[in-house]
């Protein structure tokens, strides 16, 4: 019995290497075909294929005529930049520069209203020793404080800004109650009216001639628009 088992067993194997082989192909007996070798033939240079690099797919993504120039081959955005107040002399200086410098449309003019500030101040000290010491004591009543801008009100401190004055007033008397005695409201610069230069489209190129007009900004510095 053993041996019919056995004999069983080779005589499959041997018939299944033959299926597999395909000889017993001409009894329609053989395994499906998985290779297409048509496709072979149709393919041209298969041996030039080979995979992109993440930058290489990106540059290729961003298409012709855009120069890389960010870390990953990336070309920046533009962005929209703008100074000042400017006032009626500054502005016609700055245009005259920016008329020769900059591509026509590439800037423009806005007329725009830089409102009044009013400040919860302190001052102007005779001695740095007697600002110093001011500043000491409002540090331990936790009182934020800054250096004023105005220069006919320095050296002196201003404890918080405001466009109105009845809001500088009603600060005044919040810091009373933390112990601040002696501060007064007062403009620290009134409303003013003038030109807002705006770039709305600023690239790499734009931006290094900017450089060269940066005396004509009257310290006024490019930021980005609001």
């Amino acid at each position: 019995m053993l041996r019919l088992l056995v004999l069983v067993l080779v005589l499959a194997n041997a018939a299944y290497w033959a299926w597999s082989q395909g000889l017993l192909a001409s009894y329609g007996l053989a395994p499906a075909v998985q290779t297409e070798p048509q496709r072979l033939g149709t393919q041209i240079r298969p041996e030039a294929i080979r995979l992109l690099t993440p930058d290489e797919a990106r540059k290729i993504e961003a298409g012709p005529g855009l120069v890389a120039s960010g870390p990953a081959g990336e070309a920046p955005a533009p962005e929209c930049l703008q100074a000042g107040l400017f006032n009626e002399e500054q502005t016609a200086s700055l245009r005259s520069a920016l008329e020769t410098a900059l591509p026509a449309g590439s800037w423009q003019f806005e007329s725009s209203v830089e409102p009044a500030r009013w400040i919860v101040y302190m001052g102007k000290y005779s001695t740095d020793e007697a600002l110093a010491k001011k500043r000491g004591e409002l540090r331990q009543l936790g009182v934020a404080f800054r250096a004023v801008t105005n220069p006919a009100l320095a050296p002196g401190l201003a404890l918080a800004s405001f466009a109105t004055q009845a809001d500088a007033d009603q600060e005044l008397a919040r810091v009373a109650t933390k112990g601040v005695r002696t501060a007064r409201v007062t403009q620290e610069r009134p409303e003013a009216r003038g030109q807002i230069l705006k770039l709305a489209a600023v690239d790499a190129a734009l931006r290094a001639k900017l450089d060269a007009l940066k005396p004509q900004l009257t310290g006024k510095t490019l930021q980005s628009c609001s």
